[in-house]
């Protein structure tokens, strides 16, 4: 392939990740592997179509091996990424819920299906703590000073 061949690609494929995909940073290495691949063969260092495609490859895999994990965790680090689970976060009651009821509540913009875990009844607009989980059901307690009594 021609050298400008393999910028394009590389291009294509840097761009397909930072814009319309989220490959788990795999779409960054094959673009800058194929980005190398073209600039050797920009300097001269080009050989038969074989051995571009198989140094292509083994750049690819290099650079999943060594690099991907370790930079991909460092950016999901700095990303400010929401941590697993909502235990501990505050509901607000959209309904009458009795004790040990089902009802719903708003919890980060979304309603939810919650069960009211404590020994209170939650009127709407009461806050209540996410004690756990069942599949998407939130289990919930009431807070102390809630706003609908």
């Amino acid at each position: 392939m021609a050298w400008w061949g393999w910028v394009a690609v590389g291009a294509l494929l840097l761009a397909a990740e930072m814009g319309l995909v989220d490959a788990q940073f795999y779409l960054v290495f094959l673009g800058l592997s194929a980005l190398l691949v073209g600039l050797l063969a920009l300097a001269g260092l080009e050989g038969p179509a074989w051995s571009q495609w198989l140094l292509f490859a083994g750049l690819a895999a290099a650079s999943f091996a060594l690099f991907r994990a370790r930079i991909y965790a460092r950016i999901q680090r700095r990303s400010g990424a929401l941590p697993e689970g909502v235990a501990g976060e505050t509901v607000i009651a959209s309904e009458p819920i009795a004790a040990s009821g089902r009802g719903r509540a708003e919890l980060r913009g979304t309603q939810w299906t919650v069960v009211n875990a404590g020994a209170e009844p939650l009127a709407p607009g009461d806050r209540a703590r996410v004690v756990g989980t069942d599949g998407l059901v939130l289990q919930v307690r009431a807070e102390g000073g809630s706003p609908g009594r």
